[in-house]
């Protein structure tokens, strides 16, 4: 078991989107951070720095679904869970936006060996005002690195 601190990863965050009325936007970014492990729940954790603004991201995975939470620049609550529309909500310094995801594909790999690493894959549609804005897919992968 981790302590509250984690083991230190090195993530590959590739990002798609797809919007309703426009044309695939795609980025990758390589970061470091962390994963801690409580229970069966694993905790992914890193910061971007977008526009000048910090952006703290956790993101809570267990074997059937996940949450990414975001906060600093923009505080985010996004539940992925297949099969079902969950609410969640977005918060920019323009106010606040209640969201829905309705996610397709959620795929969930840690393995801990000698060092932890793991893959997570989501595909969704992020709905607003009961309108698809466009769907999203989200993979990251990791791999522990000794400090």
């Amino acid at each position: 078991m981790a302590n509250e601190n984690g083991k230190t990863v090195k993530i590959k965050l590739i990002s798609s989107i797809i919007p309703t009325e426009g044309e695939l936007e795609k980025y990758e970014m390589w970061l470091e951070g962390n994963c801690v492990e409580k229970g069966a729940n694993h905790y992914l954790r890193y910061e971007e720095i977008q526009e000048e603004t910090r952006i703290q991201t956790t993101i809570k995975l267990d074997e059937a679904k996940a949450f990414i939470m975001r906060s600093g620049g923009v505080n985010m609550r996004l539940p992925l869970n297949p099969g079902l529309r969950e609410n969640g909500h977005y918060e920019s310094p323009f106010g606040s936006l209640p969201i829905v995801t309705d996610t397709h594909q959620l795929a969930i790999e840690v393995t801990q060996s000698e060092k932890v690493s793991g893959r997570f894959k989501t595909q969704y549609d992020l709905i607003i005002g009961g309108n698809s804005v466009g769907q999203y897919t989200l993979e990251i992968q990791f791999t522990e690195v000794y400090s």
